[in-house]
């Protein structure tokens, strides 16, 4: 499995992203696919997660009402559209694969394919 994250960058607070992670490498019925991000020094946070299969999804609450996270399985991508960003978002954001039950989804240690991660600097 490879996962392939992008996007990232420098922007100012109040302005917008979108994060790319392209799957390969298998068929992802069954998994879920998660957004986490970590800044030096600190463990790794969940911030978002999708099922590969159906409608579900979960979103932290430090970002709740400013991210979206979504699919599109015709390109085996999933999106974290990040808006109204503030300063404390500033992280490297990495996408995961994995099959945590739906009330262990943010528990980043039940996933076990990590992309490489993108940095996202967002000024004050």
């Amino acid at each position: 499995v490879q996962l392939q994250a992008s996007g990232g960058g420098l922007v100012q607070a109040g302005n917008s992203l979108k994060l790319s992670c392209k799957a390969s490498g298998r068929t992802f019925s069954g998994y879920s696919i998660g957004w986490f991000r970590q800044v030096p020094g600190k463990e790794r946070e969940f911030v978002a997660a999708l099922r590969w299969s159906g409608a579900y999804t979960s979103v932290a609450d430090s970002v709740k009402g400013r991210f979206t996270i979504s699919k599109d399985n015709t390109k085996d991508t999933v999106y974290l559209q990040m808006d109204s960003l503030k300063p404390e978002d500033t992280a490297v954001y990495y996408c995961a694969v994995g099959r945590p039950i739906i009330s262990a989804i943010d528990q980043a240690d039940l996933y076990y394919y990590w992309g490489q991660g993108t940095l996202v600097t967002v000024s004050s």
